[in-house]
Order: C-alpha cells, then structure tokens, then sequence
C-alpha cells in the first residue's frame, strides 16, 4: 500500500469513526482524538509502524463492550468489516483486531498483556486518557451516564477477579477510582508512557484527598 493510500485510509477512517461513534462524552470522538495524538506522540520513541497504530487508535473503541452488552467480540469484528471495505491486506487487519481484542482493562487481576510495540503503545495512550484530570472527568461523565452513585461509602470496594466480574461491576465512581484507575500506573507498557502516568497519577491522588476531606 502506497504512502498516499495510507493517508487516504486514515482519513477516511477519521470520518467513519466520527460518524460512527456512539457512548457518552467519556468514550466520544474527542476521547479518540486524544488517544491518537497520545499514541503518536509515544511512537516517537518506539521503532513501530505508525500506520497500524493511528488505525488502531481511531478504530479502539468503534463498538466498545461497555456499550453493547458486555461483547468483548464486537469492537474487532465492527472494525474488521471497516478495513475489509478498504481493502486492507489480511495480516494487517488480524494485527489491529487482535489489538482492539485485547486492549482493554478488564479487571484488576485480568491479565491484558500486548504482543506487539503497536498494541502497546494504543495500549498506553488509552489508558493515560482514562486517567489525570480527563481521566476523572471521563469517570464522573460514564458513571452519570450509567445512572451510578458519585460515592456510597458503605459500599465496599472490589477486586475483579474475572472480565465477568469486572463487566457487571456498577458500583459508584469514586470505588472506580481503586478498582481501575489508580492501577494503570502500574500496567504502562513503555517508558514514556510511565512517566507521564506519574504525574496524572499523582494528580488523581490529591483530588481523592480533596474530595474525601469535603465529603
């Protein structure tokens, strides 16, 4: 596929997923259009094809399971018949599917391990957006549209043991915060991606201390 094809097919990928896109402000355009530049930004220190990662960065959260019923399945399947239309080559396609397969945090001790530099990188930007000041701002806007409590404290926290648990987690926004959020500091894949977590994970931490001293 030649350079200017490329360019074409990220273009008319753009416009696909802003047609496309259904969720709340949290899992909307704007959200991919951060994770893009993210995942650019951190293939910039990585030896990686910059082609499959703005795919997949675009195409991640197409049909998200939080949306649809819990079917991890249907996100890859929705792009696969995207990039089929394109006529993409089939090992590029099986690589971007596998990644939006895979991409997602699925419970605290769900192993979400990447087998390529590319799924690691969308991987990271993904999750850098779920947390910082965005971050908290994007939990707030899903758990509303959720119908979720802010907080109950007498509603104990949770360690998703399996994706089934995880998937029919509905406790309030603030235990979201210990179940998932303050987590992926930890699960970054590359260095770059470490030491931006730091800092929103600090931030995260503050706001946590603000909010429980006024409550």
């Amino acid at each position: 596929m030649g350079r200017m094809n490329k360019k074409k097919v990220i273009e008319q990928t753009q416009e696909y997923v802003k047609k496309t896109l259904s969720g709340d402000s949290s899992h909307d355009w704007w959200h991919v259009h951060r994770v893009r530049n993210m995942a650019l930004q951190l293939a910039k220190q990585e030896n990686t094809d910059v082609f499959i990662v703005q795919l997949v960065a675009l195409l991640h959260d197409i049909a998200d399971w939080k949306f649809n019923d819990g079917n991890d399945n249907i996100g890859p399947k929705v792009a696969k018949e995207w990039l089929e239309k394109l006529d993409i080559e089939e090992p590029i396609i099986s690589h971007i599917c596998e990644i939006i397969k895979d991409l997602s945090f699925k419970g605290a001790v769900v192993q979400t391990k990447m087998r390529t530099i590319e799924g690691m990188i969308v991987q990271d930007a993904d999750r850098l957006d779920a947390i910082g000041a965005i971050g908290i701002a994007r939990a707030f806007a899903y758990g509303g549209h959720k119908g979720r409590e802010m907080h109950n404290p007498e509603i104990k926290l949770e360690r998703h043991e399996t994706f089934e648990a995880y998937r029919k987690s509905n406790g309030p926004t603030i235990n979201h915060f210990h179940e998932k959020l303050l987590l992926l500091k930890d699960l970054m894949n590359t260095e770059t991606a470490k030491s931006i977590a730091k800092e929103r994970h600090q931030f995260m931490l503050q706001y946590l201390e603000q909010f429980n001293k006024e409550w």
